[in-house]
């Protein structure tokens, strides 16, 4: 009995995580639909809530969850006040459990891959010494935990946290990523139905009714990197390149650095701003994308700017190679900050399929900031189309 609930405790207990209704304040509680993408910070969890052990009595949770991203943290739960933990997450899209009690440390990937964008019915439940996952009621990943030195009977309080951890991340055995731009619903979680507490900022977004590999931006917001964070030149003649596939309306890019700024879309009232079309029209709340996608090719040369193969800035006063070198801010969806053209940048509204930095897939997961509205592996099928 004492194995029985250590690991309905440590393990299923943070699966009452489905709860999405305001009741009062900062509390989140009822069932229906949660996205995992629109947090504040990293790590932080989306929601979390604690519980007295002595109300944990059910061994089997389960819930639909949808997803296109291929790493991220989807629940985390602990007792001791985080001395024993458990966090479940996806990587290279195959759900990973790690474990941290007393003198062990346990990490366990396996099973099907869940970021195809369709619904899967995942169910976890205790059988003794071990904790089964389920994936569309077959059998993906067994886990199994002893320790002599942590058989103590188990009192106090149980912290559960979605979409982040409650503890320093240096615990994990096996560090990743913990952005995960992804949906649940349908949940049945034990027999809790404590309140969930969020951040005063947070407000509940809705989930796409259908979904599209890419990065999703609604109009507002921008996904920020730093150039050394990104691939660096190759050879002079190349330059560095950024192509972007999808389709959309609005500031595509901007570049800034101390006395530089370049903006790439759509601005008001900015004369002395680069912009280009693309062939697109304005974008507006009401207007329909372009229904063929689009291509854009931006290419930074030592001493120019060039898209789609046309020059758009020259000079010989800006070694562009040396700049992104040093660092510069490559936005995307606007322009960062409280500058002018920030205020009158008309934001990116559309879906950038693929973001390529000289070859290579640019993760919005990775950016310096990201705003909470931006969606960074799914768009919906459908212009606005929402599941609220």
């Amino acid at each position: 009995m004492k194995y029985f609930k250590e690991a309905v405790i440590l393990l299923l207990g943070p699966y009452l995580i489905l709860l999405c209704r305001r009741v009062s304040g900062d509390q989140i509680s009822g069932k229906g639909v949660v996205n995992l993408a629109h947090r504040q910070s990293k790590w932080t969890p989306l929601m979390h809530t604690s519980a007295n052990l002595s109300e944990i009595t059910s061994i089997r949770s389960f819930f639909e969850f949808r997803t296109l991203d291929p790493e991220g943290a989807i629940f985390y739960g602990d007792t001791k006040e985080g001395q024993d933990w458990f966090v479940l997450s996806l990587r290279d899209g195959i759900p990973e459990m790690q474990i941290g009690k007393a003198d062990i440390l346990v990490s366990v990937k396996g099973g099907r891959k869940l970021n195809d964008g369709a619904w899967h019915l995942l169910e976890l439940r205790s059988e003794g010494r071990f904790v089964v996952l389920e994936v569309n009621n077959k059998e993906e990943l067994l886990v199994g935990l002893h320790s002599k030195l942590a058989e103590d009977e188990l009192t106090g309080k149980i912290r559960l946290a979605l979409g982040g951890m409650l503890v320093d991340k240096q615990k994990l055995f096996h560090p990743f990523e913990p952005e995960m731009d992804a949906c649940i619903r349908g949940g049945h979680w034990l027999n809790l139905s404590t309140p969930w507490n969020t951040d005063s900022t947070w407000e509940p977004r809705p989930c796409f009714s259908e979904i599209k590999r890419g990065s999703y931006f609604p109009g507002t917001g921008v996904a920020v990197f730093n150039t050394t964070d990104l691939p660096g030149l190759k050879t002079e003649e190349a330059g560095i390149t950024v192509e972007i596939f999808g389709s959309w309306t609005g500031t595509t890019l901007s570049l800034q650095s101390p006395g530089f700024e370049y903006v790439l879309g759509e601005l008001e009232g900015q004369k002395d701003v680069k912009e280009v079309q693309l062939g697109l029209k304005e974008g507006s709340e009401n207007s329909d994308l372009p229904p063929e996608p689009a291509t854009l090719i931006f290419t930074i040369l030592k001493h120019s700017l060039v898209v789609n193969s046309k020059s758009e800035l020259e000079t010989e006063s800006l070694d562009f190679f040396t700049m992104w070198k040093k660092g510069m801010l490559l936005t995307f969806g606007g322009v960062p900050g409280d500058s002018e053209a920030a205020k009158s940048t008309n934001h990116l509204r559309g879906c950038l399929e693929k973001i390529l930095v000289q070859g290579q897939v640019i993760d919005l997961d990775r950016a310096l900031y990201k705003h909470t509205a931006v969606s960074s592996h799914s768009c919906p099928t459908e212009a606005m189309n929402e599941l609220t």
